[in-house]
């Protein structure tokens, strides 16, 4: 008797008993998905996302090329809070296909950027060499290839802004302010704006809140001053307990997923209208560079938790009809909470003036610019000190009149509300200006 075959094109599976070999069919083997290859069918030479085109397009020969993309808008499917997906904000491709999301990378091979300095990782197009980072135009970076285990992006907006244009806006930004050196407009010095799609998260949720205050009224009393031997008028406040429930819904709220951009220039540069998303397809990216999202699902989901609680808070606060509240406390139940990986179109550019760095941004939907700015330090000096003159030289002028029982009380009264005046300008002109260079 010779030794039993397993049949054709079966292959040896695992076994739940211990010495039993189990055979099963060989699986079919697994098609690599094509990746595209953005060259002109035409001539062979490099193509890139054209703006103005709206589609992928060849300098050199002219040819162009509708992106197969359907914009979606706000009707972009969303992706429910699994527990796959809050355990593993970075997911592999084959945990992202388990969840019903798109495969990982981006669907096509790109070198990645990588920058020394600040750390940002950016996917560039296929043979680009770039030797500064834009973020903080560090030339210490160095090229690899990409990562494949982050998702793939399900939805985009593309560029609208053409790059020829963000000089120009960048210059009309520049010029702007009269705190800032005069020079600054001619003199910046910005090379090159790079064309990146930023990751962002974008959540929706229903919050019901539940909140518990003590709320005061004003009350008018008459009470007898024994003093003047009359009868007068005060106004008391009256404390007592109330509650309410008030629903908010939250929708399309936008939360970064880099932490190698500045928040808070990234806020200056919202809004981005997402009715111009559309699905994704590797062709957007022709020509463009791509950030990858390091700010994972989980901690996201935490930050925008908390600026829906606040939303919720202010709703509360708004439920309440009395600008008198103590003791307030708040309850919020979160309902239909979902979730898009999307990207977002920016151009960012570093600067130098006088030997330092400075970042600018520009929306590549709406044109909005958001950027660090120096700041002429003597000119804000200058206008504090003129607001601060008039309150000063009043009170120096009736507090000797007072000392001297002369009718020195009004200009003291005068210099008094001038000086609190100029107080509140100079600070709200320091925190203007100090703003303006941070980031």
């Amino acid at each position: 008797m010779t030794a039993w075959q397993p049949p054709p094109e079966f292959v040896p599976v695992a076994s739940a008993l211990e010495g039993v070999t189990v055979y099963a069919p060989r699986p079919p083997a697994e098609t690599p998905e094509p990746r595209p290859l953005f060259q002109c069918p035409q001539c062979g030479a490099a193509t890139r996302y054209d703006v103005a085109a709206g589609g992928v397009a060849c300098e050199h020969c002219g040819y162009t090329a509708p992106v197969r993309a359907q914009t979606v808008g706000q009707a972009a499917a969303q992706a429910e809070f699994t527990l796959e997906a809050l355990q593993s904000g970075a997911r592999t491709p084959s945990a992202a296909q388990a969840d019903g999301q798109a495969q990982g990378g981006w669907g096509v091979e790109r070198p990645e950027m990588h920058c020394n300095a600040c750390g940002a990782d950016l996917a560039l197009e296929a043979g680009a060499l770039s030797a500064t980072c834009p973020f903080c135009a560090s030339n210490q970076v160095v090229v690899r290839a990409a990562a494949q285990d982050r998702l793939r992006p399900n939805y985009l907006v593309p560029f609208k802004i053409k790059p020829e244009e963000t000089k120009a806006r960048a210059r009309t930004w520049l010029g702007q302010g009269w705190y800032h050196p005069d020079a600054l407009a001619g003199s910046a010095f910005i090379e090159h704006f790079a064309g990146i799609y930023l990751p962002y998260w974008t959540f929706d949720a229903h919050i019901t809140a539940d909140w518990r205050a003590e709320v005061g009224y004003e009350h008018q009393e008459r009470y007898y001053d024994s003093g003047d031997k009359t009868w007068k008028t005060r106004t008391v406040i009256k404390w007592r307990w109330e509650n309410g429930r008030v629903a908010v819904t939250v929708d399309d709220l936008p939360v970064p997923g880099t932490s190698r951009v500045s928040a808070l220039l990234l806020e200056r540069l919202q809004p981005f209208d997402l009715g111009a998303l559309a699905a994704y397809t590797p062709d957007f990216l022709a020509g463009w560079q791509a950030q990858s999202y390091d700010v994972p699902l989980p901690r996201a989901w935490e930050a925008g938790k908390n600026v829906m609680r606040e939303r919720a808070r202010q709703a509360c606060r708004e439920d309440i009809h009395s600008g008198h509240v103590r003791n307030f406390s708040m309850t919020a139940d979160f309902a239909d909470e979902a979730w898009r990986y999307v990207l977002l179109p920016v151009y960012a550019a570093a600067y130098r003036f006088e030997g330092q760095v400075y970042q600018v941004l520009v929306n590549g939907q709406t044109g909005v610019v958001a950027g660090q700015k120096p700041v002429a330090w003597w000119k804000i000096w200058l206008a504090i000190a003129a607001m601060l003159a008039p309150g000063l030289c009043a009170g120096l002028i009736g507090l000797p009149l007072l000392l001297a029982g002369g009718a020195g009380v009004v200009p003291l009264v005068i210099g008094l509300v001038l000086l609190a005046g100029g107080a509140a300008g100079a600070l709200y002109l320091y925190q203007r200006a100090a703003a303006s260079e941070k980031a």
